[in-house]
């Protein structure tokens, strides 16, 4: 894989801050938007962490707005649901924040809707004041290396949805007949799925993780799991708390190269609190012997993983018959540069890793929606100032189809809330069509010409209850529908 040094563009410093007025018109000729005399209506495409967050405070900071939140999933949450860990389950109770939003009489859900498909975004904006996009990254980024193709080879993404239960990954069914598996990428995902991976089951028999990859994981042989970096350590992506979670991970030992940490200690003093903690935190783990009891408890572990700094993949690596992945050969590289801009570029130098299951984790990206709404491709988002779509009126974006596919999900509350405060500066300012819209009873109408049925917010809790009752047996919080067949006959569809 070519050397890739991510610079970001700052097209954005293109477009203007505001928009003027409408030609002809001075500033006080322009209709306002009078919040006595009417109601905004406002959608917003996607139930994930930006969708709820950018709804919450459109409701909170307009007391006549109401809002439409369609998903193309049948249930709600997003990233929230299919996302986050499921030995993570203190993160998911931003859901209760969103459900209390959901419960509004000014916010309703509709489910089973994909916009571009069953109704586009051109039908959307005709029908309410302002739709705001915030639909996420559904999609991964390709390594483009040969052998990618080769069964074994996943995507981090897929495989954190087979395990958190999204529909599309369901059928998935790693091979985890293994010993050594092999994850490309360095960010919080890729600790998640090596934790994953090595976690004892009976720590994650009690979360909500589906029964189906459990049963899959009681037949797991893998032993060792290498995450591997092009950049070195003060380039890592992940958090201390991840890194912290995999260090005392029961039953595993870390493997680190005291060699790939030489000379940062005097480097660090000056970076940046976080990015100085994590760096002590990976020094200490390479270069000191651990206390008695660790030791104890890392001489039975039957399990290991490790990092793997200044390494490119090159080439997924094929079996003697080719039928499926047997390795991974790795550039070798050094940094050009220092800190976060650092590149790193291949020293000529190559190594071959064994392993019988490679997981792409270089990032996720979003798609374009919709051919009416601009796309920058290059950078996976929608082009905007401040959340107001590129030269397309009334239309926003929050979230990491806003911004790139970056951060947690306070970064996405804090985003979410500019998007919505920059909405609600242009309905005041009287940028946003003054008439009445029909809102969703337009697009009801059209919806059910073409057979869609959507899902409602008291559908879904319908699901939840049943999600929660199934669980209640085997001791864990949920047992989620992974069919939306079945869920849809649950529902009497």
């Amino acid at each position: 894989m070519a050397p890739r040094c991510w610079r970001w563009w700052h097209w954005w410093s293109a477009w203007p801050r505001t928009r003027p007025p409408p030609a002809g018109s001075t500033p006080g000729s322009c209709q306002r938007f009078s919040t006595q005399e009417q109601t905004p209506q406002i959608c917003v495409v996607g139930s994930g962490p930006a969708g709820f967050y950018t709804a919450q405070h459109l409701l909170k900071h307009h007391s006549r707005a109401h809002v439409d939140i369609y998903e193309k999933q049948l249930v709600p949450f997003g990233l929230v649901r299919f996302g986050v860990a499921p030995d993570h389950p203190e993160v998911k109770n931003v859901i209760n924040t969103f459900t209390q939003t959901a419960h509004s009489d000014r916010c309703a859900f509709h489910g089973n809707v994909a916009v571009g498909r069953d109704v586009t975004v051109p039908e959307l904006r005709e029908a309410y004041h302002a739709v705001v996009l915030s639909y996420g990254a559904e999609d991964h980024r390709a390594l483009e290396i040969p052998g990618e193709e080769l069964p074994g080879v996943f995507s981090a993404r897929a495989f954190v949805g087979w395990y958190n239960g999204l529909p599309e990954n369901r059928e998935l069914a790693p091979d985890l007949s293994c010993d050594t598996a092999v994850i490309l990428g360095q960010g919080n995902v890729a600790l998640d799925v090596a934790r994953i991976l090595l976690t004892p089951l009976e720590h994650l028999e009690k979360t909500d993780i589906t029964e189906a990859s459990l049963r899959v994981l009681r037949q797991s042989r893998v032993k060792m799991v290498w995450i591997v970096g092009r950049r070195g350590p003060l380039q890592a992506a992940f958090t201390i708390k991840e890194l912290r979670e995999m260090i005392q991970l029961p039953g595993t030992r870390p493997i680190l190269d005291p060699a790939d940490f030489l000379g940062l200690q005097d480097r660090i003093q000056e970076a940046p609190r976080p990015r100085r903690r994590l760096t002590e935190l990976l020094l200490r783990t390479a270069s000191e012997k651990p206390v008695r009891e660790e030791a104890a408890g890392q001489a039975l572990a039957s399990r290991a993983w490790g990092l793997r700094f200044f390494r490119s993949p090159q080439q997924v690596l094929p079996s003697p018959d080719g039928r499926r992945v047997a390795g991974i050969r790795l550039a070798v590289t050094r940094l050009e540069g220092t800190g976060e801009a650092a590149c790193a570029v291949p020293t000529g130098d190559t190594e071959d890793l064994p392993c019988g299951l490679v997981l792409s984790s270089v990032g996720y990206k979003s798609r374009p929606i919709d051919p009416s709404v601009p796309f920058d491709p290059k950078l996976g988002v929608i082009p905007n100032v401040e959340g107001r779509v590129a030269d397309v009126p009334g239309l926003y974006c929050s979230g990491w189809v806003k911004r790139g596919p970056s951060g947690v999900i306070g970064t996405t509350m804090t985003d979410s809330f500019l998007t919505s405060q920059t909405l609600l500066q242009d309905l005041k300012a009287g940028l946003l069509p003054s008439g009445p819209r029909p809102g969703y009873s337009a697009i009801e109408a059209l919806l059910s010409s073409r057979g869609v049925r959507p899902i409602s917010f008291s559908d879904w809790e319908k699901l939840d209850a049943e999600e929660v009752s199934r669980g209640q047996g085997a001791g864990k919080p949920r047992e989620k529908l992974l069919d939306p067949r079945e869920m849809l006959r649950l529902l009497g569809r």
